[in-house]
């Protein structure tokens, strides 16, 4: 009886223990998605200081996103035979040398480096951060894990975005970096003193890279393009639609984003409960949803308390999709997760390029009517992603049980 109980309090405490390991890799992920989002609120002021135009400080978000889609493979491939917990250090010192470079930048080409240095982290943080999040809680539970880690970047866009673009507007944009800065050594303090040693079989490059040959490695790195994709179709120009069609005031659409904050952290949540019941059918369902949910904006962005209602269900099924992504990936390449998680991390990142410029290609046409069509046009881009997703739902059918444990 003794040991019994002894047993179940060593099961608590470990269990306690990866908790507090998530939440320091989501402090990490809060930092980073910061640093992604808050440029897009202090272009005025980077601009102005930097003495360049508003659409060369646009730049400065267009080169973070490459940075993001080129660098991440490419640090992987590299750091293939680091230590996980190490990596993650040295993804978190890189991160915060980026931005005190970016805080201290005296022109803005020294702030275009800083912004790729920091970028080039950003998705070797969140496809190795997917790997160890998984492995720190049993296999039932891995989605839920890698959710509370991704809970950081839909934090972010909720509390990190305004509390640093206020913080920026009032005390100068470089305030906003050195406390991402400072958010960053925090963070990194904390994988130090609570991420565990992860011991992990290694590989050579050559199986590592032969992973990548697998058509069902290639249909889940589409699956992500289009599933994710058709968001950002949509919300790359939330902003116009909501003013030029629904009606609002400009001012009123950083609190209409807040919702939409509030609806990913949501849907986030309960998407990863969903894939650890059953990953492929409620990743469907989702992304059925999701697709939905966009061609009816295409409707109900004519009416402000309809569109209203519309992007907080946008934001939980955008969200919705992200755990369980990641998942069948990890999933779907379990000789190499880290490569292919981190492959799919560039695959979000591209999935938001391309979906921002079949936005704009459909805005700049007028086709179906410019603008009032970008909605369904993004449903369409989700429903390419479900058509993928049935694909991989086939091949996970076919591919040997052992191999997708």
């Amino acid at each position: 009886m003794r040991s019994d109980s002894t047993a179940g309090s060593s099961a608590m405490a470990s269990s306690k223990g990866s908790t507090i390991a998530l939440y320091a890799l989501t402090l990490g992920a809060f930092a980073i998605g910061m640093t992604e989002f808050v440029i897009m609120g202090l272009l005025p002021e980077v601009a102005s200081d930097l003495h360049v135009s508003i659409p060369s400080a646009g730049l400065l978000i267009t080169g973070y996103a490459l940075g993001v889609a080129v660098g991440a493979p490419f640090i992987t491939i590299a750091t293939h035979k680091m230590p996980r917990k190490t990596l993650l250090l040295l993804l978190m010192a890189i991160f915060i040398a980026g931005n005190a470079i970016a805080a201290i930048a005296p022109n803005y080409s020294i702030l275009m480096i800083a912004r790729i240095v920091a970028a080039l982290t950003h998705g070797s943080f969140f496809g190795v951060g997917s790997v160890v999040a998984a492995e720190l809680v049993p296999k039932e539970k891995r989605a839920g894990a890698i959710a509370i880690m991704f809970t950081g970047l839909t934090l972010a866009n909720i509390l990190g975005v305004p509390i640093g673009t206020f913080i920026g507007q009032a005390a100068g944009w470089r305030s906003t970096f050195w406390l991402i800065t400072a958010i960053g050594v925090i963070a990194l303090l904390g994988v130090i003193a609570l991420v565990p040693k992860i011991k992990f079989a290694h590989s050579s490059l050559r199986q590592e890279l032969g992973v990548l040959r697998r058509p069902a490695v290639h249909v889940a790195l589409l699956m992500t393009v289009f599933g994710f994709g058709g968001v950002f179709t949509a919300f790359t120009y939330i902003t116009p639609i909501l003013v030029d069609i629904s009606g609002f005031a400009s001012g009123t659409v950083s609190y209409i984003l807040v919702l939409f904050g509030i609806g990913i952290t949501i849907g986030n949540i309960y998407g990863g409960k969903l894939a650890d019941r059953s990953l492929l059918p409620s990743l469907t369902g989702i992304l059925v949803a999701l697709a939905v949910i966009l061609a009816l904006f295409s409707i109900t962005d004519q009416y402000k308390i309809l569109a209203l209602i519309t992007v907080f269900l946008l934001g939980i099924a955008a969200f919705g999709t992200v755990p369980g992504l990641q998942l069948h990936m990890l999933n779907t390449a379990k000789e190499a997760p880290t490569l292919a998680s981190t492959l799919n991390i560039a695959a979000f990142n591209l999935g938001n390029a391309l979906g921002a410029y079949l936005g704009g290609v459909v805005i700049d046409l007028q086709f179906g009517g410019g603008l009032r069509a970008v909605p369904w046009v993004a449903a369409l881009v989700t429903v390419v992603g479900i058509l993928f997703t049935l694909w991989g739902m086939r091949l996970n059918k076919t591919v040997p049980r052992h191999t997708m444990e």
